[in-house]
């Protein structure tokens, strides 16, 4: 068993740094997992998520996020970010608030804006 996963929060200031890594490591991989459990069942929707940019999400791809919705693929998603100029391996904590905000109202209407205009 790591040693990382089972140090107490207090303990983790005084264990090494790399201990340190790998347990914040792992705080980040299990709240990832719990919200796309979560955004797959429903319960949580991607636009909220990126309009509000959780600490787990700093570091998670654009396609990641997008993929863990229900009948999302990669190439759903990566014809939806290309539609508005982003790439796929994009994190979504070095996202401008403008990206953000375009992103976000895209999901919500579930059609790329450039898409929209020409329509």
């Amino acid at each position: 068993m790591d040693t990382a996963a089972i140090l107490p929060a207090s303990t983790t200031a005084t264990a090494p740094q790399h201990m340190q890594a790998l347990a914040r490591a792992n705080r980040v991989r299990l709240a990832r997992a719990e919200l796309k459990r979560s955004i797959a069942r429903g319960e949580v929707d991607v636009a909220g998520v990126i309009e509000e940019s959780p600490w787990e999400t700093e570091s998670m791809t654009l396609a990641e996020l997008l993929t863990s919705q229900r009948r999302w693929g990669r190439t759903r998603a990566r014809k939806f970010l290309q539609g508005m100029g982003l790439n796929e391996n994009k994190r979504l904590g070095t996202l401008t608030s403008r990206q953000r905000s375009l992103l976000a109202s895209a999901l919500l209407s579930k059609v790329p804006p450039r898409d929209s205009l020409f329509v």
